[in-house]
């Protein structure tokens, strides 16, 4: 596992994107899509709310992350196979005990439980239901949230199975740093530092390829694995390897 410590999930989320780019493997997807896959990541970001929370280098700016969040937070009528508002504010479709259907505020119950016990390691919130997802083509990437109060600071750690890092990452973080301050404003106390954990971290190299430029800065910054180069032609190096 790599371990990537950075001030601001902005800075975190190039770093990655940068690593993988660089020190990847190509692999094609379940679905045969042609990924740069790489090893499993921790990130951690001492503060998370500080900027920028957003890469300079992605194509989803503030506009765009922050109706993410407000969607994560708020929930949206947009219509999906499944969304994490819903997994997360209203777990249990399709499941029932003793006749009653099941919906389950796992927010509600991190705030009360670490409210009654402050030293607890139980504030977790899942996605994955096996009722649903083992037959869905899309299924939630999030699986857990786990939050920790300590030193008078939440932190918060997230662990995805799968993660589309360079054009759902950088939404994903932001969203949930923002249910991190919910959670601790809730509680009346401040964010402490967020911890995203990707199982699989990796990027669509064909079909984001117009996304990828701004991270290599064409060869300048860094030197993607060759694939990706000859994949995107736009500079000099492409053209070598």
């Amino acid at each position: 596992m790599r371990v990537i410590r950075a001030p601001s999930i902005g800075r975190a989320h190039e770093q990655i994107i940068q690593m993988i780019l660089e020190k990847g493997w190509v692999l094609n997807t379940e679905d045969d899509e042609a990924t740069v896959e790489f090893e499993e990541i921790a990130m951690q970001v001492d503060t998370p709310l500080s900027e920028p929370m957003v890469s300079q280098y992605s194509r989803f700016q503030q506009k765009f992350v922050e109706q993410y969040a407000k969607d994560l937070l708020n929930g949206s009528h947009a219509s999906f196979e499944y969304d994490y508002h819903g997994r997360l504010f209203d777990w249990g479709e399709k499941l029932s005990v003793d006749g009653e259907a099941v919906y389950i505020d796992q927010i509600a119950y991190i705030v009360e439980k670490i409210r009654s016990s402050p030293n607890t390691r139980r504030a977790i919130a899942i996605t994955w239901n096996p009722v649903i997802d083992e037959k869905l083509n899309d299924c939630p990437c999030l699986q857990l949230v786990q939050c920790v109060l300590r030193e008078g600071k939440l932190h918060m750690k997230v662990i995805f199975r799968s993660n589309d890092m360079l054009t759902a990452a950088g939404a994903n973080m932001y969203a949930l740093v923002q249910l991190q301050k919910s959670i601790a404003d809730q509680l009346g106390v401040s964010c402490g530092t967020y911890t995203h954990i990707s199982l699989v971290p990796h990027i669509y190299y064909i079909r984001d390829i117009h996304d990828i430029e701004p991270y290599c800065g064409k060869g300048k910054l860094i030197q993607p694995v060759k694939e990706v180069c000859r994949a995107c032609q736009r500079c000099e190096r492409g053209k070598m390897v």
